[in-house]
């Protein structure tokens, strides 16, 4: 690699080397988040998950004759709180389109969704990359009934069609094209799942497919004009999100180093081949014939209703890391990691409350959120929701050890007795004689018979002080881990006549 070309790839980290030279990839997402709600955009029928086929359709969801869309304002209500939390323009009028297309698991042959006039205009979301945070800018958010479900196993001659998802509302979430590799697109998909669940607007499991994303690919020489692009659609997991990016914007370089052009085209990413295959030529705009629903009237209402809703918001992650940052002295990944989740963010925040002197033990106790109760909970495979140790046992811990009560060690094992047995961890220190050694006549004893008993460790430590680390763990071997550390440590180094 010559000078010039270690200069373009410092400069930018993300461009990938092909065999005629490096290559930027171009990444836009469409993501389909399904509002949390009890009732389906224009009807009545449950939302519920996991139902019997075609036991939560109404006659609307399944398209009767006759039957007309009524909105359900809670949808509505939800798409704004999503806008206000991406920071976005909220739209106080919008108008909802047919969208027209023919396909078996959607009835009435075209889907109501928002074109030209949506409930949500632009606005942003923040990430963090290995060159710092990033801004991506958000183009739209319309609101859309999802489609029915084909399935293809059941009978070797026949399909059928499940209608229960037939009317779910939808929130189409348009992220312009800023995300340049295949982290920043996870770290967006990321970082907006984590916003959707704090507002409660959607529950972001993609397992279920209540998150997903069409996700939009292209690729140009840096600088260049922007190439074609291919729609991988329907990706209902991060880690394939990352894996179909690289593997579709391999596909494209290869075909143009090759000497050929790309077919603007719908594709899908298979996990089992690792591989994106054509699914069909993409669709322009025009070619679903967009026109207002006739029997919904443009959707309005007032800054009034806006506002109201906007004083209801929760504290979001961005604003709750701040926070934490500056009131207890977390480093921004800690706090990054504690409001990953709005379930993490809101136990540790349960845990400060329990707290005597949160400016003292904040920063232990999130240490002990992160690094003991969610390792415990990883290995376990258990949600914190159902964890053993509550807010309040984990604060009584952390109150201990930041009263010198306990030693590091003695808590680890007191955690241990908390998560087993459960109990108040100070009920337990005094009841099994768990308290930290602080008497100084004691600890000085164990030092001298440590010292007395090792002459030639003794005289290494006095050429190099570092190893004095031998004799405390020797003391605290001794005391049973019950010494105080900082006090064997001053003694120790007061006996050795090292400074």
């Amino acid at each position: 690699m010559n000078v010039e070309a270690k200069a373009a790839e410092a400069a930018n980290p993300n461009l990938i080397q092909g065999a005629t030279g490096d290559w930027e990839v171009i990444i836009g997402l469409e993501v389909h988040a399904q509002v949390n709600s009890h009732a389906k955009l224009f009807s009545g029928a449950s939302t519920e998950f996991g139902g019997a086929p075609n036991a939560h359709v109404s006659l609307v969801d399944a398209a009767m004759p006759g039957m007309l869309p009524v909105i359900n304002e809670e949808c509505v209500a939800q798409a704004i709180r999503t806008g206000l939390g991406l920071k976005a323009q909220i739209n106080l009028r919008s108008v909802f389109d047919r969208k027209n297309y023919f396909y078996p698991d959607l009835p009435q042959g075209y889907q109501i969704s928002q074109f030209k006039s949506p409930i949500v205009g632009e606005g942003e979301i923040e990430i963090d990359t290995d060159g710092g945070p990033k801004r991506i800018g958000i183009e739209r958010l319309h609101l859309e009934q999802d489609a029915g479900k084909s399935i293809h196993d059941q009978h070797p001659e026949y399909s059928y069609v499940d209608l229960n998802r037939s009317g779910v509302a939808l929130m189409e979430i348009v992220s312009r094209p800023d995300m340049r590799s295949s982290k920043e697109a996870q770290a967006y998909v990321t970082k907006l799942r984590t916003i959707l669940r704090y507002l409660g607007t959607c529950d972001g499991d993609m397992e279920k497919g209540n998150l997903r994303a069409d996700v939009n690919v292209s690729v140009r020489k840096p600088g260049g004009e922007l190439g074609t692009r291919c729609e991988i659609k329907n990706v209902n997991s991060i880690r394939f999100i990352g894996q179909a990016i690289e593997v579709e914007a391999r596909r494209q370089i290869d075909i143009i180093e090759d000497g050929g052009t790309i077919d603007q085209e719908t594709r899908l990413f298979d996990p089992k081949s690792g591989q994106t295959r054509s699914m069909r030529s993409k669709e322009e705009a025009h070619d679903y014939r967009y026109f207002p629903d006739p029997d919904l009237l443009p959707l309005e209402f007032d800054q009034a209703y806006v506002d109201e809703l906007a004083k209801g918001l929760p504290e979001l992650p961005d604003e709750k890391r701040a926070r934490f940052i500056k009131e207890y002295g977390l480093s921004a990944y800690d706090a990054g990691v504690l409001v990953a989740e709005r379930s993490s963010a809101d136990y540790f925040e349960a845990v400060i409350a329990a707290l005597d002197d949160p400016a003292r033990d904040g920063k232990l106790a999130a240490n002990w959120v992160i690094n003991e109760l969610f390792g415990r909970l990883n290995k376990e495979g258990t949600a914190i929701e159902d964890s053993p140790i509550s807010a309040a046992q984990l604060a009584g811990i952390a109150k201990l050890i930041g009263s010198q009560a306990i030693s590091g060690k003695i808590a680890k094992d007191l955690f241990e007795i908390v998560w087993s047995e459960g109990g108040d961890p100070a009920e337990i220190v005094e009841a099994r004689g768990m308290k930290q050694v602080t008497d100084t006549s004691a600890i000085e004893k164990a030092v001298d018979e440590v010292i007395a008993a090792n002459p030639d460790q003794v005289e290494k430590v006095k050429a190099k002080p570092t190893m004095i680390g031998w004799f405390v763990g020797q003391v605290m071997k001794a005391s049973g881990g019950k010494a105080n550390p900082q006090a064997v440590n001053e003694i120790l180094k007061k006996r050795l006549g090292i400074d």
